[in-house]
């Protein structure tokens, strides 16, 4: 299984374009090394020809351009993009569907939760009906069903596990403050003929026993990186809310609750990885104390355009 990380930024990505805080201005400037970073989308692909895109971020037309894996081989007008699952609402995994109306029906594979969020507080399956038109398939995680396998066509030798675990629904969502099983999925996804696994959580509110289980198993995790302290963001001046408030789980924790870090510390994955960082995230600083800390831990950070094999 090949695995592509088209974007490792959290919403805005790295620098944000209205944003000048520390580590936005030093990525302009060049006084810290700190490589941009688009909105958080990764690709995954059994044979390096047919890809399913997990998420899909705002900047998946500029993903997609430089990544020549991604490029159209066949015809006049092709992708070898065959289908989109998304983890859940949020505009950062969701809007880039509209840039794929170009193409035909999109192949989209989302729960009831998601389904209904994207048809109406945010219409976008609405929309490309006029477009390229939607199949929908539906990832049947709802109410007392927190797991379901499923299937994508083309992809026989690749099997697919929808998790409900903690997080939020997007701000526009009706039950934002009324999480529902299925508003947020991890997937797992195993190579059939390598036995290998991988644990994707880009949004990630807690780690308790049940996820904590799941991340055992995977060979590969790529989990929820956006903050590094529960209150970067009020500390940095950027906003008044906390990383609980916005449904993630900072590295370094708090008193009240353990961290990714801790967690990552009981997995046996051959390779931990953080994705969706934000942008006022230290971690963003190649040669900064917290990315040292990571690497301490066998901990590594995603960056657009990394490639992972398993």
């Amino acid at each position: 299984m090949k695995v592509l990380v088209l974007g490792s930024g959290a919403g805005g990505g790295c620098p944000q374009w209205n944003c000048n805080c520390a580590m936005c201005a030093a990525a302009r400037n060049g006084s810290r090394l700190i490589r941009p970073r688009t909105q958080s989308s990764i690709a995954i692909s059994p044979d390096g020809q047919r890809w399913v895109l997990l998420n899909a971020s705002p900047d998946i037309g500029q993903q997609l351009r430089v990544q020549p894996a991604l490029h159209p081989k066949h015809g006049l007008r092709d992708s070898p993009i065959k289908a989109v699952v998304l983890m859940d609402a949020q505009i950062d995994h969701a809007t880039g569907l509209l840039s794929l109306r170009e193409g035909p029906p999109i192949e989209l594979y989302v729960t009831p939760c998601v389904f209904e969020d994207l048809t109406t507080g945010l219409p976008i399956l609405t929309v490309l009906d006029h477009y390229c038109g939607v199949h929908w398939h539906m990832l049947p995680v709802a109410g007392e069903q927190r797991v379901a396998e499923f299937s994508v066509d083309g992809f026989e030798t690749l099997r697919f596990r929808a998790v409900a675990i903690p997080g939020k629904a997007p701000p526009y969502s009706p039950h934002r403050h009324d999480p529902k099983v299925g508003d947020n999925i991890a997937l797992e996804v195993t190579d059939r003929m390598t036995g290998k696994r991988l644990f994707y959580a880009p949004g990630l509110a807690d780690v308790g026993d049940v996820e904590l289980e799941w991340m055992r198993d995977a060979d590969c995790l790529l989990v929820d990186g956006t903050f590094w302290t529960e209150d970067e963001m009020v500390q940095a001046g950027l906003g008044s809310k906390f990383a609980a408030d916005m449904g993630h789980l900072p590295q370094s924790g708090s008193p009240q609750r353990g961290g990714m870090m801790d967690a990552l510390d009981r997995t046996g994955a051959h390779r931990k990885l953080l994705i969706h960082i934000n942008n006022s995230n230290p971690i963003l600083d190649d040669y900064g104390t917290e990315r040292a800390e990571l690497a301490r831990r066998g901990i590594e950070v995603a960056h657009d355009g990394m490639e992972i094999v398993l």
